[in-house]
């Protein structure tokens, strides 16, 4: 089953600060800021919600097929592609700009200041899901604001049952915006912190809302996540990491799990597992896409937490 996954491809750019922030901002002088940080380790990472969620899909041995818009700068990136064997098909270069990416800088309290730039992500509407014909279900993840309005809408037009997954992109939306949304959808995942924010903009509670779709997921970092599906609530339990290295693209591993566990029609208990498994591997390791578990060791790996297969 091919899954269709609507998202960015990005650029990483992480940058250590070997102090701390607070030693060198001035609070009385915060209104004419002006600083700049010495950082001596710098590395530069694949990532993109896209990008993360295909490789996590491929490492459990899906068939991710990415929509997704890159700038002048992304040869290096659409070569790691084709070494992975993830098709880009549907990678779209947008002459005279530059791959969407993050400049983050990290202290030594882990306090980050982080810059975006967008670039060749803002023309993701030029995508269409009607071109992509082998597709039998969707993700819209984070990417240019038209275009997952777009990929919305042509996912319930096709009738393709598609994850609404906003993260970060969700306060680019208002309230009737993200109803919309919840409405074209046939799942949605959110974070804690933006299903608060959901509430909020909405007016209507997690209850109400996941009446709109057949499942609505919410992650909570250590605490696990839960599902609710037909009025019943699913508490899935954080899976323990081996280390705790890098929460940078632990949600897309969790997501891929869903997928996953959607396309192979597993219960809800089950995908919600494998999800939990896909961050805690995630989470061991820098990087949104450094991680290369086989299919036998995650299934090893879940078998350890949940005392079973997954398949």
């Amino acid at each position: 089953m091919t899954t269709l996954i609507c998202g960015s491809l990005a650029f990483d750019n992480i940058m250590v600060f070997p102090d701390r922030f607070k030693n060198h901002i001035l609070p009385e002088q915060i209104h004419i800021l002006n600083v700049a940080f010495l950082v001596p380790e710098l590395r530069r990472e694949y990532g993109g919600c896209a990008g993360n969620i295909a490789y996590n899909l491929m490492l459990l041995g899906g068939e991710p097929l990415i929509m997704a818009t890159v700038g002048d700068d992304a040869p290096p990136y659409l070569d790691r592609l084709d070494k992975l064997g993830l098709p880009r098909t549907h990678v779209r270069h947008v002459a005279g700009s530059f791959t969407a990416q993050a400049f983050i800088t990290t202290d030594l309290d882990d306090n980050q200041i982080t810059a975006f730039h967008p670039g060749a992500m803002s023309f993701s509407h030029l995508n269409k899901v009607e071109h992509a014909t082998t597709a039998t279900l969707g993700i819209v993840a984070p990417d240019g604001r038209e275009g997952m309005m777009q990929h919305a809408r042509d996912f319930a037009a096709a009738g393709l049952p598609f994850i609404f997954d906003p993260g970060q992109g969700l306060p680019m939306f208002s309230g009737d915006e993200l109803l919309a949304f919840m409405k074209l959808a046939e799942y949605a995942c959110f974070n804690d912190y933006e299903a608060k924010l959901l509430c909020d903009r909405t007016g209507r509670s997690l209850d109400q809302l996941a009446g709109e779709v057949k499942a609505l997921i919410v992650t909570k970092g250590g605490e696990g996540s839960e599902i609710r599906v037909n009025g019943e609530r699913f508490d899935i339990p954080c899976v323990e990491a081996d280390a705790v290295v890098d929460p940078t693209g632990c949600g897309d591993a969790y997501r891929s799990g869903l997928l996953y566990g959607i396309a192979n029609g597993f219960d809800w208990v089950k995908t919600g597992q494998l999800a939990a498994v896909m961050g805690a591997i995630k989470i061991a390791h820098r990087g949104g896409q450094s991680h290369q578990p086989s299919r036998e060791q995650i299934a090893a790996r879940y078998q350890r937490a949940f005392g079973a297969l997954p398949w």
